[in-house]
């Protein structure tokens, strides 16, 4: 079968095709029939090496990359009654996903109802589920509570932007350029707002009579955190859920105290995916806000293997403002 992977750490030039022999599942396994497989910020970071020592998610060299797909059930391993051959399903952080098959842990594996496509089921079962623990689980965001979500017009601060909007908070949200501001307005934001060098926290301050906010979501890191700290109301929650302009190395845990006892987290989605039944029901209802009309994730660009090093040259450059999938066969 077509594949692509990497056997050594770097830009896009690294990718390689291959064609290797079809995996099968072992126990407690399936193989699934690729369709189609997302195009992540995970997946450009596997191929730079900075999951190499992970323990949360441990893929190595050499490896097969994509961690977010969709498919229909080709083989059972043993011992997995949960699935029948030729269901439709969709998963995230496995990887193996930019192949015309992949094995797949079967508690990995969420059924897509017959009115989602394969393409908008491997676009949102990554992202999706992300802002939705993110949203339920970690910030708990409900009517009346206000929040605010750094890179508002990315994949996944759509997504928060509209949970959030869904559920009643009042959002807050920041981007880099006027452009991208209109993308998270367009979602529902109530206030947009640029990161001017961090200004964005005086601005939150304003707008909350000097409160803050409930809860900041950070995916930026380095440039963002501290002022994060500033937007946020005292005994709130700073949510660091990516570090997309670096890590902050040098945070004295003292800071928090003086920014108004903070809470400060580093989730990761693996940790909120714990069990089969948890998979299903985070994917569920992504898949019913899609098919209902108050979640909506817009495919940006749809590629090949033939030209995956596009997709990762321009995600890379941040270049796109929503989801890009790999068509499989």
């Amino acid at each position: 079968m077509k594949a692509i992977g990497i056997e050594q750490y770097g830009g896009p030039e690294v990718l390689i095709r291959k064609d290797i022999e079809v995996p099968q599942p072992k126990e407690g396994e399936v193989l699934v029939k690729v369709r189609c497989a997302g195009i992540n910020f995970m997946d450009i970071h596997t191929r730079q090496g900075k999951y190499k020592t992970s323990r949360t998610y441990p893929v190595r060299l050499p490896c097969t990359l994509g961690m977010e797909g969709s498919g229909d059930v080709a083989k059972l391993g043993a011992g997995v009654t949960s699935l029948d051959l030729g269901d439709r399903v969709a998963w995230c952080i496995s990887w193996g996903a930019y192949a015309e098959y992949a094995v797949v842990p079967a508690s990995r594996l969420a059924h897509i109802p017959d009115s989602i496509a394969y393409d908008l089921a491997a676009a949102a079962i990554f992202q999706g589920s992300t802002a939705h623990y993110l949203i339920d689980d970690v910030g708990q965001i409900k009517a009346g509570s206000t929040c605010l979500i750094h890179a508002a017009s990315g994949g996944i601060g759509q997504l928060l932007v509209q949970l959030a909007k869904h559920r009643g908070a009042t959002v807050f949200a920041t981007t880099s350029s006027e452009s991208k501001a209109e993308v998270a307005r367009k979602h529902g934001a109530d206030h947009v707002m640029l990161y001017d060098n961090g200004r964005f926290a005086d601005r939150v301050r304003e707008a909350t009579d000097g409160k803050g906010v409930d809860v900041v979501y950070d995916a930026v890191g380095r440039t963002t955190l501290r002022d994060s700290f500033r937007a946020t109301r005292v005994r709130g929650l700073v949510v660091n859920y990516g570090s997309v302009a670096g890590s902050l190395t040098d945070l004295d845990p003292i800071e928090l105290g003086e920014a108004g006892s903070l809470f400060l987290t580093r989730p990761r989605l693996a940790d909120h995916l714990a069990d089969a039944e948890t998979v299903q029901r985070r994917a569920s209802d992504v898949f019913a806000a899609l098919a209902d009309g108050s979640l909506t994730i817009g495919i940006s660009g749809r590629y090949t293997l033939d030209n995956v090093e596009e997709a990762h040259a321009q995600l890379e450059e941040r270049r796109q403002l929503g989801k890009s999938v790999v068509m499989i066969g």
